[in-house]
């Protein structure tokens, strides 16, 4: 019996899943499915230590909602039945990210939890968010690039 398996490795570059025997450390720092997975977690622990008042009820409302639907989005992405229809999906990522940084910026501004650890976990989703938004609006952008020049070498379609 072969030692290797194949295993099914989600999408790196959200187009398209690659089988590999086993993911190197490199790759497996960029799978941009389990780093919104970690993302959505993450919101999930943070939305939890929210103060139960009027305020702390609504906010962790709001950013459980924004901030876990990118990782069901991405996948629906993966998914998508057409190169417009897979802009589309990167582009609600990439709204509810934008709507998740907001929340964690009125979080951080209240400030909403008083704890420093709590405070820095809230900088470190901020800061997350911020490079899930440059990948995601990176990827649009690519999508849509390639969409109206495809018969071009990538280096000389235009911007």
């Amino acid at each position: 019996m072969d030692k290797r398996q194949n295993v099914q490795r989600s999408t790196l570059n959200v187009q398209r899943s690659t089988d590999q025997a086993t993911p190197s450390a490199s790759s497996a720092r960029y799978d941009l499915e389990e780093r919104l997975l970690q993302y959505a977690a993450r919101v999930i622990r943070l939305v939890n230590k929210l103060p139960r008042t009027r305020a702390g009820n609504h906010v962790a409302k709001q950013l459980l909602k924004s901030g876990t639907s990118p990782l069901p989005n991405h996948g629906e992405a993966q998914a998508a039945e057409s190169p417009q229809d897979f802009i589309h999906k990167l582009r609600i990522c990439l709204k509810e990210l934008r709507e998740s940084l907001r929340w964690l910026r009125l979080i951080a501004a209240v400030p909403l939890l008083r704890k420093s650890d709590d405070l820095e976990e809230v900088q470190s989703l901020i800061k997350e968010t911020n490079e899930l938004i440059r990948i995601f609006f990176s990827s649009v952008r690519t999508t849509q690039r390639n969409r109206v020049h495809p018969d071009l070498p990538a280096n000389d379609r235009q911007r």
